[in-house]
Protein backbone atom coordinates (compact mmCIF):
# COMPACT_ATOMS: atom_id res chain seq x y z
CA UNK A 1 0.00 0.00 0.00
CA UNK A 2 2.65 2.12 0.50
CA UNK A 3 4.28 1.77 -2.74
CA UNK A 4 0.61 2.74 -4.36
CA UNK A 5 0.59 6.06 -2.23
CA UNK A 6 4.46 7.07 -3.13
CA UNK A 7 3.27 6.15 -7.24
CA UNK A 8 0.11 8.50 -6.16
CA UNK A 9 2.53 11.10 -5.47
CA UNK A 10 4.90 11.24 -7.68
CA UNK A 11 2.46 11.07 -10.38
CA UNK A 12 0.71 14.26 -8.97
CA UNK A 13 3.83 15.93 -8.86
CA UNK A 14 4.78 15.78 -12.17
CA UNK A 15 1.02 16.42 -13.26
CA UNK A 16 1.63 19.95 -11.10
CA UNK A 17 4.90 20.83 -12.60
CA UNK A 18 3.96 19.89 -16.08
CA UNK A 19 0.69 22.54 -15.15
CA UNK A 20 2.31 25.34 -13.97
CA UNK A 21 5.75 25.21 -16.59
CA UNK A 22 2.62 24.89 -19.26
CA UNK A 23 1.00 28.29 -17.56
CA UNK A 24 4.69 29.88 -16.96
CA UNK A 25 5.32 29.32 -21.33
CA UNK A 26 1.99 30.50 -22.33
CA UNK A 27 1.30 33.34 -20.07
CA UNK A 28 4.99 34.66 -21.60
CA UNK A 29 3.77 34.39 -25.26
CA UNK A 30 0.53 36.93 -24.95
CA UNK A 31 3.82 39.53 -24.84
CA UNK A 32 5.16 38.69 -28.25
CA UNK A 33 6.42 40.84 -30.51
CA UNK A 34 3.96 39.58 -33.71
CA UNK A 35 1.57 41.91 -32.11
CA UNK A 36 3.33 44.57 -31.66
CA UNK A 37 4.63 44.31 -35.08
CA UNK A 38 0.63 43.74 -36.70
CA UNK A 39 0.18 47.65 -34.57
CA UNK A 40 3.00 49.00 -36.49
CA UNK A 41 2.59 47.76 -39.68
CA UNK A 42 -1.29 48.86 -39.35
CA UNK A 43 -0.09 52.60 -37.68
CA UNK A 44 1.98 52.81 -41.03
CA UNK A 45 -0.73 51.69 -43.11
CA UNK A 46 -2.67 54.56 -41.90
CA UNK A 47 -0.09 57.14 -42.31
CA UNK A 48 0.72 56.07 -45.89
CA UNK A 49 -3.34 56.53 -46.66
CA UNK A 50 -3.45 59.81 -44.69
CA UNK A 51 -0.80 60.47 -46.78
CA UNK A 52 -1.90 59.38 -50.10
CA UNK A 53 -5.21 60.92 -49.97
CA UNK A 54 -3.97 64.59 -49.03
CA UNK A 55 -5.44 66.99 -51.60
CA UNK A 56 -6.04 64.49 -54.21
CA UNK A 57 -9.77 63.75 -53.16
CA UNK A 58 -12.27 66.10 -55.46
CA UNK A 59 -15.10 67.87 -53.56
CA UNK A 60 -18.03 66.59 -52.47
CA UNK A 61 -20.30 68.87 -55.15
CA UNK A 62 -18.61 67.57 -58.42
CA UNK A 63 -20.08 65.26 -60.20
CA UNK A 64 -18.20 62.88 -62.25
CA UNK A 65 -21.34 61.72 -64.56
CA UNK A 66 -22.34 65.27 -65.35
CA UNK A 67 -20.72 65.10 -68.32
CA UNK A 68 -20.56 61.68 -68.95
CA UNK A 69 -21.03 60.93 -73.10
CA UNK A 70 -24.14 59.12 -74.46
CA UNK A 71 -22.69 55.61 -75.68
CA UNK A 72 -25.88 53.75 -75.37
CA UNK A 73 -26.56 53.16 -79.22
CA UNK A 74 -30.50 52.02 -78.07
CA UNK A 75 -31.42 55.66 -77.55
CA UNK A 76 -30.34 57.00 -81.01
CA UNK A 77 -32.14 54.10 -83.00
CA UNK A 78 -35.13 53.19 -81.28
CA UNK A 79 -38.22 52.58 -83.73
CA UNK A 80 -40.58 53.28 -81.16
CA UNK A 81 -39.96 55.98 -79.28
CA UNK A 82 -41.45 58.55 -81.38
CA UNK A 83 -44.95 56.41 -82.02
CA UNK A 84 -48.06 57.57 -81.30
CA UNK A 85 -49.35 56.45 -78.24
CA UNK A 86 -53.45 54.89 -78.14
CA UNK A 87 -56.11 57.57 -77.05
CA UNK A 88 -58.25 55.20 -75.42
Amino acid sequence: MDKKIIIMAVVAGILLATVFAAYLFWSGKDESPKSEILEESANTAEKITDNAVKGVLPSIETNALENKPNINPADNANPIKNIKTNPF
